[in-house]
Parts: C-alpha cells; sequence; structure tokens
C-alpha cells in the first residue's frame, strides 16, 4: 500500500539542484594545480613520515607563545591540542582543491572521503612504522575536515568564476597590476 505522502515526492534533475557543478578549468590552470599539488603531496610526505613529530623541536618554543598569549588575553581554551588540530586542518584544505581541480566532475565530491581515508593511511603507517609518532583518530577528524572545507572552497572559487563570465564580467586577476 503507497503512503498518501507518495505522490506528492518529485525528484528533481541536475538542472533544478540548487548546487550547481563548478566548470572545468582550463588545461593551463590544471597544469599549474597538478605541479601545486606535487609539491603539496611531498611537503606533507616529508611531514607526516619523518621519524620524529615535527614539533618536537618547536613544541617548548609554542608553549612558550601560547603562555604569552594566554597571559595577554587570548583564551584558555586555545591551547597546544587546538593548536595541532587546527594545524592537521590546514594542511589537508589543500588536498580538497587539488582534487575538487583535478578529480572529472563527477568525481569531484569524492574529495573529503578521500581525504579522510589518506589519513587513515598515513596514521596507520605511523602506528606501525614510526614509534615515535603519534597516530590518533582527532587527526583524522581534523585532516577530513581541512579536505572538506578545501572541495567546498574550490567549488565557490570555481563556481563564481562561472557566474561572473556568464555575466560578461571579465575574470579577476589577482596579482600586480600593469
Amino acid at each position: 500500500m503507497r503512503h498518501p505522502a507518495a505522490s506528492r515526492i518529485r525528484f528533481i534533475s541536475s538542472s533544478e539542484a540548487p548546487l550547481i557543478p563548478a566548470p572545468l578549468p582550463s588545461r593551463r590552470y590544471r597544469t599549474i594545480t597538478g605541479a601545486l599539488c606535487a609539491a603539496w603531496l611531498l611537503a606533507v610526505t616529508l611531514i607526516v613520515f619523518n621519524r620524529t613529530p615535527v614539533d618536537a623541536g618547536a613544541g617548548d618554543l609554542l608553549q612558550r607563545g601560547l603562555r604569552f598569549l594566554h597571559a595577554h588575553g587570548i583564551p584558555a581554551f586555545i591551547d597546544y591540542g587546538l593548536v595541532e588540530f587546527t594545524a592537521n586542518i590546514v594542511m589537508f584544505v589543500p588536498f580538497g582543491v587539488f582534487w575538487f581541480i583535478l578529480a572529472p566532475r563527477n568525481l569531484r565530491w569524492l574529495g573529503p572521503a578521500l581525504g579522510v581515508s589518506l589519513s587513515v593511511l598515513i596514521e596507520l603507517s605511523q602506528l606501525i612504522f614510526l614509534p615515535l609518532r603519534f597516530a590518533t583518530p582527532y587527526d583524522v577528524v581534523a585532516n577530513g575536515l581541512g579536505a572538506c572545507l578545501g572541495t567546498a572552497l574550490a567549488w565557490a572559487a570555481l563556481h563564481a568564476r562561472e557566474r561572473t563570465r556568464q555575466r560578461g564580467e571579465p575574470p579577476a586577476r589577482v596579482g600586480l597590476k600593469k
């Protein structure tokens, strides 16, 4: 027996969807993004597979800096753990951006899931092969949030660029004016 509300359900087509897919970027843009992605991957690899924690040499300096900031009015909840969590978010924002720009249009939204998967792989590798490192689920959550944020930022940037193009306005240029 059909539910009375079933006759009122209407599936919308992709053209009616409120989230319009962002356009594919140009070949030149994708090439530059690919090179930046390779540099990001190298930097992340050096950070996460370093035998000792990246902050080992700077941990004391960071703690002193936080104590100074707390003494000058910064709330106490901004502590070492929050800074580390935020750094993990920031580290994976580029992943979301790069995946969104380089992936085929129908696979773009897999960025956050792939970011979490990559983070799980990193944490398991640290747990198994790097005894001085700390594998935590918080890093996976933070990295996943970073990948989500990067995906959303890339969508917004490409979508805004396309809307500007459709209105006939020249795209915004970043850099020095001539």
